[in-house]
């Protein structure tokens, strides 16, 4: 991930990129996102970890991560005879994109409320023009 807002516009990013972007995303869950997209069914936390060489908690992890970002959706199985277990499958690209869009227009507002702030209290005196930097008669 890159270090500004400036980075990240300049780069040029690809949809896991914007993921990883809005949603804090590792290098895993961004792997285990794959593996559940290639996936003609909804797999279980053992299903990804086995399709993935990694461990069942390291597996449960990332998509604990991306059920909470809401780009996986999470769905109950009940045995016949009591229990049950979860699988998961990756939400729709629309379903997705409007969380998304959702969280960028929160982040829009306030940002837009910070700068208004910034305006307000931290008056650096840009407003006359003059540059306080400078010492004076120079």
């Amino acid at each position: 991930m890159t270090a500004s807002v400036r980075e990240d516009l300049e780069r040029d990013m690809e949809c896991l990129d914007l993921l990883e972007c809005i949603h804090g995303l590792n290098e895993r869950d961004r792997a285990v996102f794959r593996a559940l997209q290639q996936a003609d069914e909804a797999l279980t936390v053992d299903d990804v970890a086995e399709r993935l060489g990694c461990e069942r908690s390291t597996a449960h992890r990332s998509i604990s991560r991306l059920v909470e970002a809401e780009v996986v959706a999470q769905r109950q199985v009940n045995y016949d005879h009591g229990g049950y277990y979860y699988v998961y499958r990756p939400r729709t690209r629309e379903e997705v994109a409007r969380e998304m869009r959702r969280l960028l227009n929160s982040w829009y507002a306030t940002v837009g409320r910070l700068i208004q702030e910034f305006e307000d209290r931290c008056d650096g005196g840009a407003s006359d023009g003059g540059d306080r930097s400078a010492p004076s008669g120079s």
